[in-house]
């Protein structure tokens, strides 16, 4: 089983920028994919960006292209998500999600283990 556990979201304004974390144990998820997800209120949970495993190949939504990035410290087992530039619009709770496979989905389905959730607060 792995366990992850997010962290870093918080109130900002806008413009402004965040570091999410995202604290794998359990196992180590260096070989595995790792994803950020999130869920505005009232919408479908959405794909943010990925990570694949071993060769770190990153994807983005297009909505957060060129202002979010994704990386990972295996010597830490954790994965990030810097954001800057946030939008309104990016308010949401994030989710970091791990699936066994290396290979990176935008797909909640392929995911096998989730996260609690972190929020994120943009105020205008």
């Amino acid at each position: 089983q792995v366990h992850l556990v997010e962290s870093g979201g918080g109130l900002v304004q806008t413009g402004g920028s965040l570091r999410l974390s995202c604290a794998a144990s359990g196992r180590t998820v260096s070989s595995y994919a790792m994803a950020w997800f999130r869920q505005a209120p009232g919408q479908e949970r959405e794909f943010v960006a990925t990570i694949s495993g071993r060769r770190d190949n990153t994807h983005y939504a297009e909505s957060v292209k060129g202002r979010f990035t994704i990386s990972r410290d295996n010597a830490q087992n954790t994965v990030y998500l810097q954001m800057n530039s946030l939008k309104s619009e990016d308010t949401a709770v994030y989710y970091c999600a791990a699936r066994v496979s290396g290979l990176a989905y935008p797909l909640q389905y392929e995911y096998d283990y989730w996260g609690q959730g972190t929020q994120v607060t943009v105020s205008s």
